[in-house]
């Protein structure tokens, strides 16, 4: 790292009728990720692989929800959502890497799907 201090999270909700985790970050950004968008960008090993080429195409979470958020230390929190995922540790790094990176990342699961001809209901 740079030395530069990682943004740190001072607010966290999530909106159980939106299906959407708003987290507020100490240097004045605020995202809105969906739970969907959480789910397939989960930095679990299952979605994750062990490297750049080895990233699954998650489909079928359009309605996915999360069940519970737990904290993990002071650097993380684990997201269990309802359909049985819980192995990625969202760090706030990857929370804020998430926000800022959503339009391009999101685009990019979006061609992926249809190259692999998924859908976000499969």
């Amino acid at each position: 790292m740079n030395g530069a201090v990682a943004p740190w999270p001072i607010e966290i909700k999530y909106s159980k009728a939106r299906r959407v985790l708003s987290i507020k970050f100490d240097d004045g950004s605020l995202f809105q990720l969906t739970a969907e968008y959480l789910r397939v960008e989960s930095p679990s090993a299952e979605v994750q692989g062990h490297g750049a080429a080895q990233k699954q195409t998650v489909s079928g979470k359009r309605n996915v929800e999360v069940r519970a958020i737990e904290p993990v230390g002071r650097y993380a929190v684990r997201i269990v959502f309802n359909d049985g995922h819980d192995t990625g540790l969202f760090s706030w790094a990857y929370l804020h890497e998430l926000g800022r990176e959503r339009s391009n990342r999101w685009a990019d699961y979006e061609r992926r799907l249809r190259a692999a001809r998924l859908t976000r209901d499969d």
